[in-house]
């Protein structure tokens, strides 16, 4: 469609959560150039849809690799 950017997606990975919920990672390159990461969350039917950039993408990882590196594993 006229106006729309072309998306080059490709699957990076697919995390299984707790309670039935899945979060797939994908690499989406616009035509631009730019390059985001999506998150994709399943829980039963309902998706949420989150694109973030290298700096959110750094952020988020560094949060989430600090909470596990201070919580103790569940037995």
């Amino acid at each position: 469609e006229k106006g729309m950017t072309e998306e080059i997606i490709s699957e990076l990975s697919q995390h299984s959560l707790p309670y039935g919920r899945t979060i797939t990672l994908k690499n989406v390159a616009h035509q631009s150039g730019m390059r985001m990461l999506r998150l994709t969350i399943r829980e039963g039917r309902r998706f949420t849809i989150i694109d973030l950039d290298n700096a959110s993408a750094r952020k988020l990882a560094d949060d989430l690799a600090g909470w596990a590196d201070e919580t103790p594993a569940s037995l």
